[in-house]
């Protein structure tokens, strides 16, 4: 029973070092993205390029 007990208490705290580990390389690499300019968010150029397209048509044309 003692045995059990050291044993679930080991692995309770080998889980518990994983996760703090996990968090902390997570928050490091957002932490690098976010520093990161070639690594802005990118935004879809597709509705860029509808937008574009629709104002282009509508426009009145001059010639």
């Amino acid at each position: 029973m003692f045995e059990h007990e050291i044993v679930t208490a080991v692995r309770s705290a080998d889980l518990i070092r994983e996760a703090a580990a996990y968090r902390t390389a997570r928050a490091a690499r957002e932490a690098h993205r976010a520093s990161s300019p070639n690594h802005e968010p990118r935004r879809p150029v597709r509705a860029f390029r509808s937008r574009f397209t629709r104002s282009a048509c509508s426009a009145p044309r001059t010639a």
